[in-house]
Protein backbone atom coordinates (compact mmCIF):
# COMPACT_ATOMS: atom_id res chain seq x y z
CA UNK A 1 0.00 0.00 0.00
CA UNK A 2 1.67 3.02 -1.29
CA UNK A 3 -0.60 6.31 -1.08
CA UNK A 4 -0.92 8.03 1.92
CA UNK A 5 -4.93 8.77 2.61
CA UNK A 6 -6.12 11.87 2.37
CA UNK A 7 -9.59 11.03 4.25
CA UNK A 8 -11.52 14.04 5.55
CA UNK A 9 -11.72 13.62 9.47
CA UNK A 10 -12.51 16.37 11.35
CA UNK A 11 -12.15 17.19 14.83
CA UNK A 12 -10.95 14.01 17.20
CA UNK A 13 -9.73 13.13 20.48
CA UNK A 14 -6.94 10.10 21.35
CA UNK A 15 -9.13 7.24 23.06
CA UNK A 16 -8.31 6.01 26.31
CA UNK A 17 -9.53 3.43 28.98
CA UNK A 18 -9.81 6.14 30.99
CA UNK A 19 -12.23 8.19 28.75
CA UNK A 20 -14.37 5.70 27.00
CA UNK A 21 -17.17 7.20 28.67
CA UNK A 22 -16.41 10.72 28.27
CA UNK A 23 -15.88 10.26 24.52
CA UNK A 24 -19.05 8.68 23.82
CA UNK A 25 -20.95 11.34 25.35
CA UNK A 26 -19.02 14.24 24.11
CA UNK A 27 -20.57 16.35 21.10
CA UNK A 28 -18.09 17.58 18.73
CA UNK A 29 -15.89 14.38 17.95
CA UNK A 30 -15.46 13.46 14.59
CA UNK A 31 -12.87 10.61 15.00
CA UNK A 32 -10.77 9.13 17.29
CA UNK A 33 -7.48 7.22 17.41
CA UNK A 34 -6.05 4.36 19.53
CA UNK A 35 -2.67 3.16 20.72
CA UNK A 36 -2.42 -0.17 19.10
CA UNK A 37 -0.37 -1.82 21.13
CA UNK A 38 -2.78 -1.15 24.00
CA UNK A 39 -6.07 -3.28 21.92
CA UNK A 40 -5.88 -6.93 20.93
CA UNK A 41 -8.22 -7.18 17.52
CA UNK A 42 -9.94 -10.36 18.50
CA UNK A 43 -11.15 -8.44 21.61
CA UNK A 44 -11.55 -4.69 20.81
CA UNK A 45 -13.09 -2.68 23.51
CA UNK A 46 -16.93 -2.29 24.10
CA UNK A 47 -16.49 1.82 23.36
CA UNK A 48 -14.47 1.47 20.06
CA UNK A 49 -16.97 -0.61 18.90
CA UNK A 50 -19.69 1.84 19.69
CA UNK A 51 -17.84 4.25 18.43
CA UNK A 52 -17.60 2.69 14.79
CA UNK A 53 -21.16 1.55 15.10
CA UNK A 54 -21.90 5.39 15.37
CA UNK A 55 -19.25 5.76 12.14
CA UNK A 56 -16.57 7.37 13.69
CA UNK A 57 -13.56 6.37 12.10
CA UNK A 58 -10.99 5.06 14.25
CA UNK A 59 -6.99 5.16 13.94
CA UNK A 60 -4.27 2.86 15.13
CA UNK A 61 -1.77 4.28 16.61
CA UNK A 62 1.90 2.76 16.66
CA UNK A 63 4.48 3.58 19.44
CA UNK A 64 7.05 0.33 18.69
CA UNK A 65 7.05 -0.05 14.95
CA UNK A 66 11.14 1.94 15.27
CA UNK A 67 11.34 2.46 11.62
CA UNK A 68 13.96 4.80 12.29
CA UNK A 69 16.36 1.64 13.18
CA UNK A 70 18.60 0.12 11.37
CA UNK A 71 16.59 -3.33 11.22
CA UNK A 72 13.75 -4.04 9.43
CA UNK A 73 10.40 -3.59 10.78
CA UNK A 74 9.16 -6.45 12.85
CA UNK A 75 6.82 -8.97 11.00
CA UNK A 76 4.58 -9.13 14.31
CA UNK A 77 4.29 -5.76 14.75
CA UNK A 78 3.53 -5.18 11.58
CA UNK A 79 1.05 -7.84 11.03
CA UNK A 80 -0.56 -6.63 14.48
CA UNK A 81 -0.62 -3.19 12.85
CA UNK A 82 -2.41 -4.53 9.91
CA UNK A 83 -5.08 -6.99 12.26
CA UNK A 84 -5.70 -3.45 14.40
CA UNK A 85 -6.68 -1.66 10.78
CA UNK A 86 -8.71 -4.52 9.87
CA UNK A 87 -10.77 -4.67 13.04
CA UNK A 88 -11.47 -1.18 12.85
CA UNK A 89 -12.04 -0.68 9.27
CA UNK A 90 -9.51 2.32 9.74
CA UNK A 91 -8.45 4.57 6.87
CA UNK A 92 -5.13 4.65 7.52
CA UNK A 93 -2.61 3.96 10.42
CA UNK A 94 -0.21 5.83 11.72
CA UNK A 95 3.31 5.34 13.49
CA UNK A 96 6.44 7.53 14.64
CA UNK A 97 9.29 8.12 12.61
CA UNK A 98 11.81 7.51 15.12
CA UNK A 99 14.32 4.91 16.44
CA UNK A 100 13.16 2.87 19.65
CA UNK A 101 15.50 -0.03 19.69
CA UNK A 102 18.77 -1.63 18.30
CA UNK A 103 20.66 -5.01 18.96
CA UNK A 104 17.53 -6.13 21.22
CA UNK A 105 17.65 -3.02 23.42
CA UNK A 106 14.57 -1.00 23.89
CA UNK A 107 15.37 2.20 23.77
CA UNK A 108 12.43 3.21 26.00
CA UNK A 109 11.70 6.31 24.43
CA UNK A 110 10.39 7.61 20.81
CA UNK A 111 14.27 8.91 19.99
CA UNK A 112 14.96 11.07 17.04
CA UNK A 113 16.19 9.21 13.95
CA UNK A 114 19.83 10.70 12.77
CA UNK A 115 19.15 13.52 9.50
CA UNK A 116 21.77 11.71 7.21
CA UNK A 117 21.46 10.46 3.57
CA UNK A 118 22.55 7.25 5.20
CA UNK A 119 19.80 7.35 7.60
CA UNK A 120 16.77 8.02 4.94
CA UNK A 121 18.07 5.38 2.75
CA UNK A 122 17.44 2.82 5.50
CA UNK A 123 14.39 4.38 6.69
CA UNK A 124 13.05 4.41 2.92
CA UNK A 125 13.44 1.06 2.70
CA UNK A 126 11.85 0.51 6.41
CA UNK A 127 8.83 2.44 5.38
CA UNK A 128 8.52 0.83 2.15
CA UNK A 129 8.15 -2.55 4.07
CA UNK A 130 5.65 -1.49 6.11
CA UNK A 131 3.71 0.16 3.56
CA UNK A 132 3.63 -3.20 1.50
CA UNK A 133 2.70 -4.94 5.21
CA UNK A 134 -0.23 -2.97 5.71
CA UNK A 135 -3.85 -2.88 4.17
CA UNK A 136 -4.28 0.96 4.39
CA UNK A 137 -1.95 3.90 3.61
CA UNK A 138 0.65 4.61 6.10
CA UNK A 139 0.92 7.92 8.16
CA UNK A 140 4.24 9.40 10.05
CA UNK A 141 4.69 11.39 13.00
CA UNK A 142 7.32 13.70 13.79
CA UNK A 143 8.91 12.85 17.06
CA UNK A 144 9.45 15.52 19.98
CA UNK A 145 13.13 15.28 21.06
CA UNK A 146 15.20 17.10 23.79
CA UNK A 147 18.29 16.12 21.70
CA UNK A 148 19.92 16.37 18.09
CA UNK A 149 22.64 13.74 16.34
CA UNK A 150 25.79 15.06 15.68
CA UNK A 151 26.54 15.09 11.93
CA UNK A 152 22.74 15.67 10.61
CA UNK A 153 22.82 16.33 6.92
CA UNK A 154 19.33 17.60 6.39
CA UNK A 155 16.66 19.35 8.45
CA UNK A 156 13.88 17.22 9.92
CA UNK A 157 11.40 19.19 7.63
CA UNK A 158 13.92 18.09 4.51
CA UNK A 159 14.09 14.34 6.14
CA UNK A 160 10.30 13.95 5.93
CA UNK A 161 10.22 15.21 2.12
CA UNK A 162 12.74 12.98 0.98
CA UNK A 163 10.92 10.38 2.72
CA UNK A 164 8.03 11.35 1.04
CA UNK A 165 9.07 11.77 -2.40
CA UNK A 166 10.57 8.56 -1.91
CA UNK A 167 7.89 6.64 -0.52
CA UNK A 168 4.80 8.65 -0.84
CA UNK A 169 4.13 8.25 2.91
CA UNK A 170 1.30 10.40 4.62
CA UNK A 171 2.73 13.10 7.37
CA UNK A 172 0.99 13.07 10.76
CA UNK A 173 2.37 16.74 11.63
CA UNK A 174 2.34 17.31 15.17
CA UNK A 175 2.52 20.42 16.14
CA UNK A 176 3.20 20.12 19.84
CA UNK A 177 6.29 18.07 18.75
CA UNK A 178 7.07 20.94 16.53
CA UNK A 179 6.90 23.86 19.33
CA UNK A 180 9.23 21.62 21.58
CA UNK A 181 11.78 20.95 18.89
CA UNK A 182 12.12 24.70 18.56
CA UNK A 183 12.07 25.23 22.34
CA UNK A 184 14.24 22.67 23.30
CA UNK A 185 16.61 22.52 20.05
CA UNK A 186 16.02 25.81 18.59
CA UNK A 187 14.59 24.60 15.44
CA UNK A 188 11.91 27.08 14.13
CA UNK A 189 8.65 25.70 13.91
CA UNK A 190 6.89 28.08 11.59
CA UNK A 191 10.19 27.56 8.79
CA UNK A 192 9.61 23.74 9.40
CA UNK A 193 6.08 24.18 7.97
CA UNK A 194 7.23 25.90 5.36
CA UNK A 195 9.28 23.52 4.19
CA UNK A 196 7.17 20.42 4.93
CA UNK A 197 4.56 18.51 1.86
CA UNK A 198 1.50 19.15 3.11
CA UNK A 199 0.16 18.15 0.12
CA UNK A 200 0.49 14.91 2.16
CA UNK A 201 -0.81 15.71 5.36
CA UNK A 202 -3.16 12.81 6.74
CA UNK A 203 -3.68 14.53 10.06
CA UNK A 204 -2.61 16.43 13.00
CA UNK A 205 -1.92 16.28 16.36
CA UNK A 206 -2.20 19.28 19.32
CA UNK A 207 -0.94 18.50 23.11
CA UNK A 208 -0.02 20.38 26.24
CA UNK A 209 2.74 20.06 28.32
CA UNK A 210 5.06 22.10 30.74
CA UNK A 211 8.35 23.84 30.47
CA UNK A 212 11.39 22.89 33.26
CA UNK A 213 14.81 23.91 33.99
CA UNK A 214 14.37 25.01 29.81
CA UNK A 215 13.16 22.18 28.43
CA UNK A 216 9.91 21.33 27.30
CA UNK A 217 8.37 18.46 28.39
CA UNK A 218 5.57 17.13 25.80
CA UNK A 219 3.77 15.18 28.64
CA UNK A 220 -0.09 15.41 26.66
CA UNK A 221 -1.14 16.08 30.83
CA UNK A 222 -2.49 19.33 30.60
CA UNK A 223 -4.19 22.03 27.83
CA UNK A 224 -2.52 22.95 24.91
CA UNK A 225 -0.39 26.18 25.43
CA UNK A 226 -1.31 29.02 23.19
CA UNK A 227 1.77 28.62 21.25
CA UNK A 228 0.74 25.56 19.77
CA UNK A 229 -2.50 26.33 18.64
CA UNK A 230 -0.56 29.42 17.06
CA UNK A 231 0.93 26.43 15.13
CA UNK A 232 -1.83 25.06 14.37
CA UNK A 233 -3.56 28.15 12.80
CA UNK A 234 -0.10 28.90 10.76
CA UNK A 235 -0.42 25.50 9.76
CA UNK A 236 -3.71 25.87 8.51
CA UNK A 237 -3.27 29.08 6.72
CA UNK A 238 -0.95 26.92 4.30
CA UNK A 239 -3.45 23.77 4.13
CA UNK A 240 -6.76 22.28 4.88
CA UNK A 241 -5.48 19.35 7.48
CA UNK A 242 -8.16 16.78 7.22
CA UNK A 243 -7.96 16.29 10.84
CA UNK A 244 -7.07 17.84 13.78
CA UNK A 245 -6.72 15.23 16.92
CA UNK A 246 -6.31 16.60 20.50
CA UNK A 247 -3.91 13.98 23.03
CA UNK A 248 -4.33 13.73 26.65
CA UNK A 249 -2.58 10.26 28.14
CA UNK A 250 -2.69 10.73 31.74
CA UNK A 251 -4.32 13.45 35.01
CA UNK A 252 -7.37 13.22 32.69
CA UNK A 253 -9.54 16.10 33.55
CA UNK A 254 -13.12 16.48 33.18
CA UNK A 255 -15.63 16.08 30.35
CA UNK A 256 -16.34 20.32 29.94
CA UNK A 257 -12.24 20.70 30.26
CA UNK A 258 -11.27 17.99 27.10
CA UNK A 259 -14.64 20.06 25.20
CA UNK A 260 -13.47 23.74 25.71
CA UNK A 261 -9.66 21.81 24.54
CA UNK A 262 -11.40 20.86 21.39
CA UNK A 263 -13.32 24.06 21.01
CA UNK A 264 -10.17 25.65 21.71
CA UNK A 265 -8.86 24.14 18.38
CA UNK A 266 -11.36 24.64 16.46
CA UNK A 267 -11.18 28.54 17.03
CA UNK A 268 -7.69 28.00 16.16
CA UNK A 269 -8.60 26.28 12.99
CA UNK A 270 -10.77 28.88 11.88
CA UNK A 271 -8.60 32.09 12.20
CA UNK A 272 -6.41 31.21 9.82
CA UNK A 273 -6.36 33.66 7.11
CA UNK A 274 -5.22 32.07 3.92
CA UNK A 275 -1.96 32.80 2.42
CA UNK A 276 -1.26 34.93 -0.53
CA UNK A 277 -0.13 32.97 -3.89
CA UNK A 278 3.65 33.34 -3.92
Amino acid sequence: MRESGGVELGVGIGWRPELDLSIERMAGVDFVEVVAENIRPAGLPESLRVLRGRGLPVIPHGVSLGVGGAEPPSPARLAHLAACAQALDAPLVSEHLAFVRGGGVEAGHLLPVPRTRESLRVVTENVRRAQDALPVPLALENVAAVFGWPGDELTEAQFLAELVERTGVGLLIDVANLYTNQVNLGLPAVAALDALPLDHLAYVHVAGGYEHHGLWHDTHTMAAPQAVLDLLTELCARTSPPGVLLEWDDDYPSDAVLAGELSRIRTAMALAAPREPR
